[in-house]
């Protein structure tokens, strides 16, 4: 399966890092290619037809509820050991990871992710993500899979960016990186159904954040 991520030259990448670096942020249009682009959005609806997301929550452990007045969305949490349907897209994700310590010196160690599915209506509200008292995650990561999306569908990534705002369009295959302690952002409204693979960086493996914070 061709990996576009092959194809880009280091100039490309140290104006991405450049721009993650100097605005907490960055937007890549065509992070997938068009094979992986369809395996993923396949075993989504795969997941979504069999009843397979939870209604996500609000904070971790101990503090872990639900609260849909804050955010709407359902989440089917992946696991590279089970979901072997999508090991193209985590050895992806593991480049993406070593292109970014490379260029970036983050020293990022492992990730998480999960499939989100926003219902017709929903939205998550403002916030940033970084669990209270925890630290693990560095760059948060959206890779969306909407597909046809146009204006008026809403369920736009809001990033709050000092005295300015932007609004990013939730476009197919397009990956939007930001940093996840910095920059709080919220989901608006979305008026069809949205579909992204979301998931965190992390300074240390995954299994060790709980204990490390």
């Amino acid at each position: 399966m061709l990996n576009r991520l092959q194809n880009v030259q280091d100039d490309q990448w140290v104006d991405w890092v450049d721009s993650l670096a100097d605005n907490d942020y960055v937007v890549i249009d065509d992070f997938l290619d068009d094979s992986l682009y369809r395996a993923v959005r396949s075993f989504f609806l795969k997941k979504l037809g069999h009843d397979e997301f939870d209604p996500a929550g609000i904070g971790a452990l101990a503090d872990h509820h639900l609260d849909k007045s804050r955010r709407g969305d359902h989440v089917y949490w992946l696991d590279s050991s089970v979901d072997l349907e999508l090991t193209d897209v985590f050895v992806v994700i593991r480049e993406l990871i070593d292109k970014l310590n490379r260029f970036c010196y983050l020293g990022i160690a492992d990730f998480e992710s999960h499939l989100a599915y926003y219902p017709k209506g929903t939205f998550y509200e403002k916030h940033v993500d970084q669990f209270k008292g925890r630290n693990n995650r560095l760059i948060s990561m959206i890779i969306y899979l909407n597909e046809g999306w146009k204006p008026g569908d809403g369920g736009e990534l809001k990033l709050y960016l000092g005295n300015r705002e932007k609004l990013i369009e939730p476009l197919a295959k397009r990956i939007v990186l930001f940093k996840s302690d910095v920059l709080p952002h919220e989901v608006m409204t979305t008026h069809v159904g949205r579909y992204s693979l979301t998931g965190w960086l992390l300074k240390n493996p995954a299994d060790l954040g709980f204990l490390l914070g």
